[in-house]
């Protein structure tokens, strides 16, 4: 039987419990397996990722395209573990730990292995550029020896061509692509991937050889609520491949701004048959785009028939983009 000054005391006001409150143990012992299968579902993601489906919104895309920054999940699930002081979870965090170092581990070494060959540099330009002057010198003193550029206009094609002229001798714009090289340039054609020109190719008399040089502006994307809208692109794409696989010359170089990352499957049928510079010779994740703080990597150079032995990002120029280079031996 209660006392009066106990039954005086309402229940709401008598002391509650310190573990069962929002953040005492019997909470974290609740949150903890939830936290433990987060890591896991994230891991499983990341591993497979291309099974991610690609209609509608072009989830598969969009999450593929950002696939690096998973790894970002990694540090945050290990501080929601040690805030609930649960080694359980902290255990499932090694699962997205391990996807992610399996899956780009490799491209945090630095994998280059000489500067002898033939060195290509592909830049956006970026139609907006305000002084394509100055991102042609930049581009010279690259020391290239052929440079593809995308999102030319008519004026700054002009522009380009002038302030290149010296160091290139040779060079062949259509649409807005172009290349210029210090060797001889044949064959020159646009390659129809778009209703407008887009892409070119032309052979280049190097002196180990001819190598057919293509450069690439596939169609842009874009997120909006109606989701990743990729299909223009995915169309470029596959006209592209057509054109690869028509491809007679044992050894090609296509450099250009993909609009999409390696990673994305919806590219497959053209980085399916070329290898990148980037992946097998580079140093770091070589962002390219948006040039201010690069997240993704959207230019790049992809090779059949050529081994590449660095490859490596430009500083900054006008542009939105940074210019990507390569140098590729036979």
């Amino acid at each position: 039987m209660l006392s009066p000054t106990e039954a005086a005391v309402p229940a709401t006001d008598r002391t509650p419990d310190p573990g069962s409150g929002p953040t005492g143990p019997a909470a974290r012992r609740r949150a903890a397996p939830r936290l433990a299968a987060a890591a896991v579902v994230w891991a499983a993601a990341t591993a497979l990722h291309a099974w991610i489906p690609n209609t509608g919104v072009n989830a598969g895309s969009l999450f593929q395209t950002l696939l690096p920054w998973t790894g970002l999940g990694v540090p945050a699930l290990l501080v929601l573990a040690a805030v609930l002081r649960s080694r359980m979870a902290a255990v499932a965090v090694l699962a997205p730990a391990v996807v992610w170092v399996t899956l780009f581990g490799g491209a945090l070494t630095d994998k280059r292995s000489g500067d002898d060959g033939l060195t290509v540099v592909s830049h956006n330009v970026d139609e907006g550029n305000t002084d394509p002057a100055g991102t042609a010198r930049a581009l010279a003193g690259a020391g290239a020896d052929i440079l593809a550029l995308e999102e030319l206009s008519d004026a700054s094609a002009a522009v380009y061509s002038r302030e290149l002229a010296a160091a290139y001798p040779h060079h062949a714009v259509i649409g807005g692509v172009g290349l210029w090289s210090r060797h001889p340039l044949a064959d020159v054609k646009a390659v129809p991937i778009m209703p407008w020109t887009r892409a070119l190719r032309a052979t280049a008399r190097t002196p180990d050889g001819p190598v057919a040089v293509y450069a690439v502006h596939l169609a842009s994307v874009r997120v909006s609520a109606a989701g990743f809208t990729t299909g223009r692109r995915n169309d470029a794409a596959r006209e592209l491949a057509a054109a690869l696989r028509a491809e007679p010359a044992p050894r090609v170089v296509v450099l250009g701004d993909f609009n999409g990352t390696y990673q994305d499957d919806a590219l497959a049928p053209v980085t399916s048959r070329l290898r990148s510079a980037q992946r097998e010779a580079g140093d770091g994740l070589g962002f390219t785009w948006p040039a201010a703080f690069p997240m993704v990597r959207i230019d790049d150079v992809l090779v059949r028939g050529m081994t590449p032995r660095a490859a490596w990002t430009l500083p900054a120029t006008g542009s939105d983009h940074l210019p990507v280079a390569a140098t590729l031996s036979r």
